[in-house]
């Protein structure tokens, strides 16, 4: 669980719902449904026409990790290496093949059977970037989806903003109705916003962040994976490893 993205959600709606009180504002003068509905319905509406579905399931399905990224165990994953490195120099590459079928990482397992299969290290390296490269790029594609949103946010604000000033300037004559059109114009601006610059665009840096954090470790994994094709030293395996830490 990251606890600063959880600190972070309650200290934004903090700051704007004990400031609009401290500056003599009240609760229900933010609560405004219309505004609501253009602000997120416009958003969400920009961003289904931009995105692929496939990139939107992903990106929904990659929401949780602002709250609970994945792990990325590098230096249990540069003892794995060395493991296998040492396996590979006691039993051959043939060794791997039985590590290989229990690994629960994918990468790591493609890059074990190929290495089990004799692959040549320029053909490993090439196969393994291939999918390093494309799984990245997938990854970094769904976070720019809630980036779009961010940016589309505050203008559908804006949107929203001359909507009610629309209303209010269609019912000048008749001072009830001048109240609610104010509302949801003002209201409106402040929901774009915040929406994007408070919390849209925070998610998508933040799994922007996890995404090139995965990306790390799995080019630890090729670096160390290419390292025992070539029948480099465990420990000099290691000692390169090492420096992808931070």
């Amino acid at each position: 669980m990251d606890i600063l993205s959880i600190i972070g959600v309650i200290l934004a709606v903090v700051a704007i719902v004990g400031g609009n009180h401290l500056e003599g504002g009240h609760i229900q003068a933010l609560m405004n449904g219309p505004a609501a509905l253009i602000v997120i319905g416009g958003t969400l509406g920009a961003a289904f026409i931009q995105t692929p579905l496939p990139a939107f399931k992903r990106a929904l399905g990659m929401f949780p990790w602002v709250f609970a990224s994945p792990d990325v165990p590098l230096r249990e994953g540069i003892g794995k290496v060395v493991n296998w490195s040492n396996t590979a120099r006691k039993d051959g590459l043939l060794g791997l093949e039985t590590i290989a079928e229990m690994e629960t990482d994918l990468f790591a397992r493609k890059g074990l059977q190929l290495l089990a299969d004799g692959c040549e290290p320029d053909t490993l390296r090439s196969i393994l970037e291939v999918e390093l490269v494309s799984r990245e790029n997938s990854d970094l594609r769904a976070a720019r989806v809630y980036e779009a949103m961010g940016g589309y946010a505050p203008t559908i604000g804006i949107i929203g903003a001359v909507m009610g000033l629309i209303h209010v300037m269609g019912n000048l004559a008749d001072p009830s109705m001048l109240g609610s059109g104010i509302a949801v114009a003002f209201v409106a601006t402040i929901y774009g916003v915040a929406l994007a610059n408070l919390f849209l665009l925070p998610i998508a840096n933040k799994l922007k962040a996890v995404v090139l954090e995965q990306s790390g470790y799995r080019e630890m994994l090729l670096e160390g994976l290419l390292a025992i094709a070539e029948g480099e030293n465990p420990r000099s395996i290691e000692l390169k490893l090492e420096g992808f830490l931070d």
